[in-house]
């Protein structure tokens, strides 16, 4: 059996954007296999359950070999070391989060000297955008077809109105 190149994106994706689809295929131009691997944080309020946006990731990269989406728990290096992957993948939009990727990678490496952080910068046309604006514009009806796919500005439907 080949050799894969697998990685693990994780993330609260409440919900996914464009932004996070365009790491996601920037990352599968890398890697083999990819882990979207969504995180419970119970101290979060989520618009959306685990479950649902599991189901809704599920969806829009049903055609997408390579990409397995999951949820977790806890940390994140336990969840790598049970799925035996140690590069994990996250996207850059500003310097901003550089700062705060920065201090995640350093700490997962210490936690884990095999783990390995690869950064991806979006498209700059998704510099600006986050899960919480698309929420906040959404909960006033605003106009989010630039920002997320139509099976999420459904669900999102569902739950505002």
């Amino acid at each position: 059996m080949p050799f894969m190149r697998k990685a693990i994106y994780p993330g609260s994706f409440d919900p996914i954007t464009y932004g996070h689809m365009d790491v996601v295929s920037r990352a599968m131009r890398v890697f083999d296999e990819l882990h979207i691997s969504v995180i419970e944080n119970p101290s979060k309020k989520s618009l959306f359950s685990i479950e649902e946006r599991i189901e809704l990731i599920q969806q829009v990269f049903h055609d997408k070999p390579g990409v397995v989406v999951e949820g977790f728990k806890g940390l994140l290096i336990d969840f790598a070391k049970k799925k035996n992957i140690f590069t994990v993948v996250r996207g850059l939009r500003a310097v901003s989060d550089f700062d705060y990727e920065f201090q995640m990678a350093l700490t997962n490496r210490h936690l884990c000297s095999d783990f390995e952080t690869v950064f991806f910068m979006t498209d700059e046309k998704y510099s600006y955008l986050s899960s919480s604006l698309v929420k906040q514009v959404a909960s006033f009806n605003g106009d989010v077809q630039s920002f997320v796919p139509d099976q999420v500005i459904k669900a999102m439907q569902r739950k505002l109105t």
